[in-house]
């Protein structure tokens, strides 16, 4: 895997650990928003990676573009339930 992509791999992964859980309901609403919005952008991020791996050329755009909207719908389901 590229530099780049391990970064920001890890970047996000730290991201993602800041969370903390709360007993007021305003702020678990908005934990849950973030959540399903890093679920979605997280997604699509690891299903470009992905994407980009297949192919070359067209064929390798074409794969990124299609791992990106998968992976971001996937994400979205999974982190939006």
């Amino acid at each position: 895997m590229k530099k780049p992509a391990v970064a920001l791999i890890l970047a996000g992964s730290f991201a993602l650990t800041a969370c903390q859980a709360s007993s007021d309901p305003s702020v678990q609403a908005r934990n849950a928003e973030f959540g399903c919005m890093a679920g979605t952008v997280g997604g699509a991020i690891v299903g470009g990676l992905i994407g980009s791996t297949i192919g070359g050329g067209t064929g390798r755009l074409l794969g990124t573009a299609v791992g990106v909207g998968g992976g971001g719908y996937l994400g979205n389901r999974l982190a939006c339930g």
